[in-house]
């Protein structure tokens, strides 16, 4: 049975998708629940998995190429699993032609799959025995815990880099002396690496990042308010609460608090939760606030914002482990459409990069973004006297058409009572 692994529509805007990374060969044993290749969107990157037993034949697309939904990317041998309906988390429809091809069950892993207890592929099984690898040993990065190839071949890696070490140095003891024998000396290269002119083809998320920042900036009205915040009552309440959270495993991050205070602020400011409709002006009702969340290169690079969705009546430790669990999903198997979507409000924090100042680009549909720079330790006024203390900076950028400046003042107000008076917020 030859089952065809076609490039799966993993949102409802996404046309293409390029294969970044083949987590298998020709030639393969892959198993239900195994990753087959990181795929790279419109919107994220995201792993694509198999709900099929089988063997890999064919990798028909490389990686780094693009091409359209629906496109053969792989082909499988293999039996059509029992009960023959792929599992509810398919993003992909399977169907069985007359000449017994089927299409791929394959799709994202998804987030809230049920706990499948310790499960081993059969390629990871065969690897570990010829390496004679403990599999109780290993922990598995396959959904919910499933020892994959690549979790076995990184512990092969790693167990050959320390044996050529080891051998290294044994070789360098003669007769209990340390051999002093030249080593030959390598020319330097004329030119550096970074020196060299290349080009790199845009991703596609860089593709939609540079089309949607620049329809940004040409279709929305931008303009900049900025204020700075006391932030030591703030930052004095997070070190209480921190430590008596200590114990739970909770450790809440000066973003949690600005999740939380934006949130209460566009709930007195309801301008700020809504977007311009054209000849309306659309009011919302659930305040969604966005965090941004840079991405690595290995995963694609680039930036996606994950949706802390009814901020305004989430509890600091809801809005911190929420936070930490999309913030590490964005950065290794990827953000679902749900995860990103209905935002009305965006954070960009780059205090954490000591950035003291710096302005957003609005996203689109949202009519305000917040840019939060590093709570800076300096010399300022307090009471009338001169003291040091820890100020913070913020610029709201905002859509003209929405938001005017007097109710971007209004906000900003808000906003400060609320961080220089941080124990409203566990009310």
């Amino acid at each position: 049975m030859t089952i065809e692994i076609t490039m799966p529509r993993l949102s409802d805007t996404m046309e293409v998708g390029t294969i970044l990374h083949w987590h298998v060969d020709v030639g393969d044993e892959v198993s239900s629940g195994d990753i087959l290749a990181d795929i790279e969107t419109d919107k994220a990157t995201m792993e694509l998995q198999t709900f099929d037993d089988g063997k890999v034949v064919s990798l028909v697309v490389n990686e780094g190429e693009q091409v359209n939904v629906g496109t053969t990317i792989a082909t499988l041998t293999g039996d059509i699993p029992a009960g023959g309906e792929a599992p509810l988390e398919e993003l992909v429809q399977t169907s069985v032609p007359e000449n017994s091809e089927v299409k791929s069950s394959a799709s994202v892993t998804a987030s809230k799959t049920e706990h499948l207890g310790s499960r081993v592929s059969p390629v990871a099984r065969r690897l570990a025995e010829e390496h004679r690898i403990d599999l109780g040993t290993v922990t598995g990065s396959g959904p919910s815990g499933r020892i994959i190839k690549r979790d076995i071949l990184q512990l092969v890696d790693t167990k050959t880099e320390t044996t050529a070490a080891a051998t290294t140095t044994q070789s360098s003891v003669v007769a209990g002396q340390v051999s002093t024998a030249a080593q030959p000396i390598k020319p330097l290269a004329p030119t550096a690496p970074w020196q060299e002119d290349k080009v790199v083809p845009l991703s596609n998320m860089r593709q939609i990042i540079a089309t949607r920042l620049v329809e940004s900036k040409q279709t929305i009205p931008h303009y900049q308010v900025t204020m700075s915040f006391d932030m030591d009552p703030l930052l004095e309440m997070r070190a209480t609460l921190n430590e008596q959270l200590a114990s739970s495993g909770v450790k809440l991050s000066v973003n949690d608090f600005l999740v939380r205070c934006c949130a209460l602020a566009m709930s007195s400011n309801p301008e700020f939760n809504a977007s311009f409709g054209g000849d309306c002006i659309l009011y919302h009702g659930p305040v969604n606030v966005g965090i941004a969340v840079a991405v690595p290169e290995e995963r694609g690079g680039g930036l996606v914002v994950a949706t802390i969705r009814n901020a305004d009546t989430k509890s600091l430790r809801s809005i911190s482990q929420e936070s930490q669990y999309l913030s590490n999903k964005a950065r290794t198997s990827g953000l679902s459409p749900d995860e990103m979507g209905d935002t009305t409000f965006t954070i960009s924090n780059l205090g954490m990069f000591g950035v003291e100042h710096f302005t957003a680009i609005i996203n689109p549909p949202n009519s305000a973004i917040l840019a939060v720079g590093a709570a800076i330790e300096k010399p300022v006024i307090r009471n009338g006297e001169l003291a040091v203390g820890n100020e913070m900076s913020a610029t709201l950028s905002l859509d003209h058409r929405v938001i005017d400046g007097a109710m971007a003042a209004m906000y900003l107000k808000t906003l400060k009572e609320l961080m220089e008076n941080p124990a409203s917020l566990l009310v």
